[in-house]
């Protein structure tokens, strides 16, 4: 009878359990809880603020310098070419891109051997080297280059095109 009496008493003790209001967490661990929460909440806005500021301050902080242009004389060169066609020719007209307008007189006294360096390089070019924009492209990069090492130490950012004519 024993067995009878232990499995009538367990169903009496469930409801009595769920009958208790449940045990309320302790008021030292909201308070660490709230803590941890303040502290790692307001470390995230410092942080958010500290390098979200920077950003904006990195933007708006430097100035551009505005950047000087240099005309260069036209360059009319003939096409190197085969023998048996009829001779054809290039324009050119470009101006060069520098840094600052002190640069400029410095260039002014070597300009020569800008041209010179022009002259050499556009003479040995064929009528198919300058075919579509990546023909341009280079032809751009290489008269840059050029102007570069005959102005050394010194240094331009570009060479724009204002004319290109192949006749």
């Amino acid at each position: 009878m024993a067995k009878g009496k232990g499995v009538a008493a367990e169903p009496a003790d469930e409801p009595e359990e769920a009958a208790q209001p449940a045990k309320k967490p302790p008021l030292k661990l909201i308070v660490i809880v709230a803590a941890a929460l303040l502290v790692l909440g307001g470390g995230a806005a410092a942080a958010y603020f500290t390098f979200a500021g920077k950003k904006e301050d990195k933007i708006a902080g430097p100035v551009i310098k505005p950047v000087a242009f240099m005309d260069i004389p036209d360059v009319v060169v003939n096409l190197s070419g085969t023998g048996g066609e009829r001779a054809q020719y290039l324009k050119v007209r470009v101006v060069l891109e520098v840094p600052d307008q002190a640069l400029i007189a410095q260039i002014q006294p070597v300009l020569p051997r800008v041209m010179d360096a022009f002259q050499t390089y556009l003479r040995e070019l064929r009528p198919t080297d300058l075919e579509g924009s990546a023909g341009l492209y280079r032809l751009k990069e290489e008269l840059t280059r050029r102007v570069n090492a005959a102005i050394e130490p010194a240094r331009i950012n570009a060479v724009l095109f204002k004319e290109l004519v192949v006749q």
